[in-house]
């Protein structure tokens, strides 16, 4: 077998697997009202990628391909059902043909998204269902930012899948008031991917590290769809100032906090737009949760370009998007802000308040914890736990190098 030929078929259907699966599955279950029976045969489509192209070479449009087989599939699985000849008759009419290009899937995406938001779904798992069906996150990924057991996930993503199926929901664009109450799901879901992303940063998970750029992209698309959302505009804004600063976070493999950042390494064009989106958000008079994490970014890296001392404000918008939104990060968030205000003292009591049992495994909590208590010098025993949890729960190599290294220190910030 020739070494390159089955190198370059292996890499091209890996490449296929992580770009172009959620488009497919897209197309696949709009067409066939099916979502579980779609990942089935996109998955057979793509193992037979495997096993064919290292052989006998890359198709000229390997999405096409993969499109063709999934789409043979489904056909296969209706010839051989009992209902054979009421579903097929509906199947041919919606399917295109064989001799069609794959099509521009990017509307279709984001449809699929819409759908998953429709009110028949079960709340808790709409936004987890776009994040598995559109952009591809395994249960195991999407539990981690939900903060549930994996098998919860998934038992909660079939039901869901079930739910689809079993009451025909449409899979057609919304009407404009339907988009409204389905926004705040979608957006969410395109915030909790580009998060997945951005927490991979500096690893060697290409999957997710796409998914920052999947995310803008599908935020720059809802924003060309909805340019009257303020809170489409904020978190468009928000992931692009996250973004501007992605270069300075890892030097030489190291990782580095905001606050020792180079600038010189920021996109600062990117982060100039970000400011742009977020004007025109908060000229639509429509205060929201993203627009407040944008307005804080914002603070953050005037702060940082201009050297003024922005921690009031920022401590402000903090305490406003807690009560907007009072999740275990923002509530972290404030703890933080809160210390930076007014000492190491009163961050430790925001943190005291939060349950038992949203922190327990929450690793950020840790990671702030250790450094007030170090900050005090007071504890060393509750430092030295802190640290020891915040590194055990850190998956990225450079970040718990890096707290590593201030569990040594006698001082230090994060």
């Amino acid at each position: 077998m020739d070494g390159s030929l089955h190198e370059q078929g292996q890499r091209a259907a890996e490449n296929a697997a992580r770009t172009s699966y959620g488009r497919l599955l897209a197309y696949l279950a709009r067409q066939w009202r099916d979502v579980a029976a779609a990942e089935d045969a996109l998955a057979e489509a793509f193992s037979r990628a495997l096993d064919i192209w290292p052989v006998q070479g890359v198709p000229a449009n390997p999405d096409a391909w993969l499109m063709v087989a999934a789409r043979n599939r489904l056909r296969d699985g209706v010839r051989a059902s009992k209902t054979r000849e009421k579903t097929m008759s509906s199947l041919l009419v919606l399917a295109p043909t064989e001799s069609e290009e794959t099509p521009a899937i990017a509307d279709k995406r984001l449809e699929l998204m819409f759908v998953c938001g429709h009110p028949a779904i079960d709340p808790a798992a709409r936004t987890p269902l776009m994040l598995q069906t559109v952009l591809g996150l395994t249960a195991e990924r999407i539990a981690s930012s939900f903060l549930v057991s994996p098998d919860a996930m998934a038992r909660r993503l079939s039901r869901a899948k079930a739910r689809i199926k079993d009451t025909g929901i449409a899979f057609e664009v919304p009407e404009e008031n339907e988009l409204e109450e389905r926004m705040g799901d979608v957006l969410e879901a395109i915030y909790a991917a580009y998060g997945q992303g951005w927490d991979s940063t500096g690893s060697d998970d290409r999957t997710r590290k796409g998914l920052t750029e999947e995310a803008i992209w599908l935020a720059r698309v809802l924003v060309e769809l909805r340019p009257a959302d303020a809170e489409a505009l904020g978190l468009l804004a928000l992931m692009l100032f996250c973004e501007s600063r992605s270069a300075a976070r890892r030097v030489d493999g190291r990782y580095v906090p905001l606050a020792d950042q180079d600038t010189a390494l920021w996109t600062l064009s990117m982060a100039r737009e970000a400011e742009d989106r977020l004007r025109v958000a908060g000229g639509l008079k429509q205060p929201g949760r993203f627009q407040l994490e944008a307005a804080i970014q914002s603070a953050l890296v005037q702060s940082r370009l201009t050297g003024a001392d922005l921690r009031l404000p920022i401590w402000t918008l903090h305490g406003l998007l807690a009560q907007k939104a009072p999740t275990i990060g923002n509530l972290v968030g404030l703890a933080a802000a809160a210390a930076d205000v007014h000492g190491p003292e009163a961050g430790l009591r925001e943190l005291a308040q939060l349950p038992e049992v949203l922190t327990m495994e929450y690793q950020p909590f840790w990671a702030l914890k250790a450094q007030l208590l170090q900050q005090l010098g007071a504890d060393p025993q509750g430092t030295a736990t802190a640290f020891s949890r915040a590194i055990g729960l850190t998956e990225d190599g450079a970040v718990r190098a890096y707290l590593i290294g201030k569990s040594t220190q006698q001082t230090g910030s994060l």
